[in-house]
Parts: C-alpha cells; sequence; structure tokens
C-alpha cells in the first residue's frame, strides 16, 4: 500500500518541496498530502484514491521541476514515485533493460554498467530520476554518440485516466498505442498519465575511459573582439563537425559567467572514441589547440585517462536525494548556427551588468546521432538540427533577493534574442527558424507564457503540438494531468 504523508506528518515540511525552494509562492498553495508509492499496483491505488476525493494529482520522480508545475498544487496530492526505482535486466544481464521512473541516473549508470556494460546516453546530475528526464527527451555526454535517452525507449508502461474517471494501465510501444509511445517520448512529464517503467530493447555500449579537460578565460583581461572570436570559435567546430562521425565522442561546455566572476568564459570537455577508448587523441587535440591563441588564463595540463563510470557517477553532484536546494532560475534555446558577432557581443554586453551577477550560462553542444531525422517523426522532440543547447542559470538563497535576480537572468535572455537574427514579432526569444530552434521542455521557463506563441518555442512550428493535443484528447480527456505548461485538451 502507498505511505500518505499529510500536513500533520512530522515529514511533511522536508517532503512538501521539491529541489528549487522558490516554490510554492504561498503556504496555502502547498499540496494536502504526498503518497509514495512503491510499486506500479501501489501508484495505481494512490491515483484512484486521489482522483475519488476529487483531488488533483501532480506527479513527482525526484522534484528537480524547474518551475512549479509539482508542487504547487493547493490542497491537492502530490504521487511520489522515488520508490518506484528499479533497475532490471534480462537473463545474465540481457536485454531487455528495465528501469522504473524513480530510478536516479546515478543509480542506472552503476547498475546497467555492473550487469551489462550498457548504459543510457543520460544527463550529469546522480539524483535527477528516469520518470522526468527521459519523457521530457534526456540529453548528456553521450548525446552526439549515441542520441537522446527517449530515443532508446522500446516502450512505456503508463497510468492513465479513461473518461469514466478510472486509473487504466497501458503500455505503449512500436505496435500498441503508438501515437502514445511518440507521445511519451519528448513530450513532457505531467501531461497524459503516471509513468511506472520504461524499457529497452537494446542501449550503447559504455565507454570504457574518457579524459575530461577544462579552459578558462581571465574576465579582466577579456576584450569584446576576444570574446566574439572565442564563441565563434566553439560554435564554428560543431557547425563543421556535426556529421562527422569520428569526433561524435567529443562532448563540449562552454560557460558564459556574469559580472564578478574571474572568469569570463570556461570550456570543459569530455572524450572518447566512439569505440568507447582513448587510444586516439587526434580529435581532443585539435579542438583544444583551436583556442590557443587566446591564450587560456588556466588549462588542464595534462590529457589523463579516466574510467568513464568513476567520471560519470563521482561527477555528478552524489546520491543526496532529500532535503538541500535552493533558489533558482532557468531558460533555454537550441542553436542551428554559430555565433554571430553580433550576437557574441550582446551575450557580452549583457554580461558586463551589475545585474548579471551570479548568471551562467552553458553552452552544450549538441546534434550528432541526436540529428537523426527520423527520430523527429517518432519522437516528440523536434529540434534534430540543432548545433548547440543553452541553459541560462542562476542561484540564489535569500527570498529577498528573488525580484533582482529574476530581473537579472529575464535582462541578458531578451537581450540575446533582440538581434536581428530574431524577427520583430518574437524578439526576446529563440524562435525556431534558420539559426535558432525554440526551448527546451526539460529545462521549462513559464516566463515563455507570456507569448502566444510560446508551444512554438518548445515543439516548433511542425506538425509535434498538434499532435500531441490529439493524444491528450484521447488518453487525458478529462485533463487530469495539468499544470501550467502542459499539453492542453
Amino acid at each position: 500500500m502507498p505511505t500518505t504523508v499529510t500536513r500533520q506528518d512530522p515529514r511533511f515540511p522536508i517532503m512538501r518541496h521539491g529541489n528549487n525552494l522558490r516554490f510554492p509562492t504561498h503556504e496555502e498553495d502547498y499540496a494536502g498530502r504526498i503518497a509514495y508509492c512503491d510499486s506500479p499496483e501501489d501508484a495505481a491505488i494512490a491515483l484512484q484514491k486521489v482522483l475519488d476525493a476529487g483531488l488533483r494529482p501532480t506527479v513527482r520522480s525526484s522534484g528537480h521541476c524547474y518551475e512549479d508545475f509539482v508542487v504547487n498544487n493547493p490542497n491537492g496530492a502530490i504521487l511520489d514515485v522515488s520508490l518506484l526505482n528499479r533497475v532490471s535486466t534480462g537473463p545474465g544481464g540481457a536485454a531487455p533493460y528495465r528501469i522504473q521512473p524513480g530510478a536516479m541516473l546515478g543509480v542506472i549508470y552503476q547498475e546497467l554498467y555492473k550487469r551489462s556494460n550498457v548504459t543510457i546516453p543520460g544527463g550529469t546530475c546522480f539524483t535527477v530520476t528516469a520518470g522526468g528526464h527521459v519523457s521530457g527527451g534526456g540529453y548528456g555526454l553521450l548525446a552526439r554518440l549515441h542520441g537522446l535517452s527517449t530515443d532508446w525507449v522500446s516502450a512505456v508502461d503508463i497510468l492513465t485516466v479513461n473518461a469514466a474517471g478510472k486509473v487504466t494501465p497501458i503500455q505503449a510501444d512500436a505496435t500498441h498505442n503508438t501515437d502514445l509511445f511518440r507521445a511519451l517520448r519528448g513530450g513532457g512529464g505531467g501531461s497524459f498519465g503516471l509513468i511506472t517503467g520504461f524499457t529497452f530493447n537494446q542501449l550503447p555500449p559504455a565507454p570504457s575511459q574518457v579524459i575530461e579537460t577544462g579552459m578558462s578565460f581571465d574576465a579582466a583581461t577579456m576584450t569584446p573582439e576576444k570574446y566574439a572570436k572565442i564563441l565563434a570559435t566553439f560554435g564554428d567546430y560543431w557547425q563543421q563537425h556535426d556529421q562527422v562521425k569520428e569526433t561524435w565522442g567529443l562532448f563540449g561546455m562552454m560557460y558564459f559567467h556574469g559580472k564578478g566572476s574571474n572568469a569570463a568564459i570556461s570550456i570543459n570537455t569530455q572524450f572518447t572514441n566512439p569505440d568507447g577508448t582513448v587510444t586516439d587523441l587526434t580529435v581532443l587535440k585539435d579542438f583544444l589547440a583551436r583556442f590557443d591563441a587566446f591564450q587560456p588564463t588556466t588549462r588542464q595540463p595534462d590529457l589523463r585517462p579516466r574510467l568513464w563510470i568513476e567520471a560519470t557517477v563521482n561527477g555528478g553532484g552524489g546520491p543526496l536525494s532529500i532535503g538541500g536546494g535552493g533558489r533558482a532560475k532557468y531558460k533555454s534555446a537550441y542553436m542551428k548556427k554559430s555565433f554571430t558577432e553580433a550576437e557574441a557581443l550582446a551575450f557580452y554586453n549583457a554580461l558586463q551588468q551589475e545585474s548579471s551577477r551570479g548568471i551562467i550560462i552553458a553552452v552544450d553542444c549538441y546534434g550528432g546521432a541526436v540529428n537523426n531525422p527520423a527520430r523527429a517523426r517518432d519522437t516528440a522532440i523536434p529540434q534534430r538540427t540543432s548545433l548547440m543547447k543553452l541553459q541560462y542559470q542562476t542561484y540564489w538563497n535569500d527570498p529577498a533577493d528573488d525580484a533582482a535576480r529574476l530581473k537579472g537572468i529575464r535582462d541578458v535572455y531578451t537581450a540575446a534574442y533582440s538581434t536581428d537574427l530574431v524577427d520583430p514579432a518574437h524578439k526576446g526569444t529563440p524562435y525556431p527558424g534558420d539559426h535558432y530552434d525554440g526551448c527546451y521542455m526539460n529545462y521549462p521557463d513559464a516566463d515563455m507564457l507570456d507569448h502566444p506563441f510560446w508551444t512554438d518555442l518548445y515543439y516548433g512550428t511542425g506538425d509535434t503540438h498538434p499532435f500531441l493535443r490529439k493524444v491528450k484528447n484521447t488518453y487525458d480527456p478529462h485533463n487530469v494531468f495539468h499544470h501550467a505548461m502542459s499539453i492542453r485538451p
């Protein structure tokens, strides 16, 4: 039976919120109860009880949602599936591989490595769990080499609610409930039902070794011209090598830092050859050499191999999964081309402002195996021609700083997308077009709701969003599962 924690329970104060302590905004917005489910049967019982009581259910697997979609549920019920966390394989470690929604990425990597020497191409944060990560796309350091986590999903088990208000278990795959199967591969969490498991009939081999590097460029000696050239050098590389398969084991991460940081720009890489070894470093050395002319202030002195599993598990923040957290705001963008000079200067100037203190913009390379046009047709991730993915981040602790921090990151974002690369009707956003390809739903940003075209930003201007609405009407006709940015009937 599910374990229910109510407002009167001494555990409630720490269990009622997620990782982003900005939410809920007011005490009265907290859920009235939390049901912990450690089996699909538990989840079905808990969901039916919530429905019968006339309450709104929201689903939580790890609590890493960037916005208030889960915990802002006044007197409703949170169905927490963090205990639904098994990772299993077939006999002798063979396929199929089954992962439940509460399994943390760090645990998934270890379990699959120990049992089968395979992996999912997922993210770097240890405590993010499969439920939201995989259903929203799921990408990480192996994305160029192996695509997105959701690209490898063979089946999804989910609890839906039918027109009569009854919980209905469904398995969606390539031959059953195929429309729902596509929607659950990238359509985002909280729109269609409660996922109880993912099945993978095949997964890529885990790399044996990787090499990690880092360099930074001092803010004190940075000039606008140098800034623009560094950005162009980084972006040009991915534009030139998007479909050069020999480079797909190279993953580059560039960071822009706001006012007050010692570094204006830093660049990190993780590298493995496509065969999972580091015996040939030609690709990595070529990439690093392109930045020699800019004289990095700090640079990792040697190229020392490291076991992939060690780098992946130990580099993801550790297994803390309860408590902690702080206040944060995030934004995102996909880029289809390298940085122009005007674009780079927009970043430079915006990040010189006093209000940019504490802001970090992470520019991750993208593309490679992700940019398979077939995956745009059989998943709900339409962004299959992008070269880079940006994540805007700012973190703080004092609620009194909320207004200033939010204004700071909004100002930087607006400045970045107010150049001539964006048409006047869509200024302030990375609207899909020749240069940009919208935003990433797993980095939700409720500010985008201010734009009547916000669904274009996340789902593109093609058939993806209309398709998702049809699926919504079929499998959640009463809109039981909803939040501010969910798929609407």
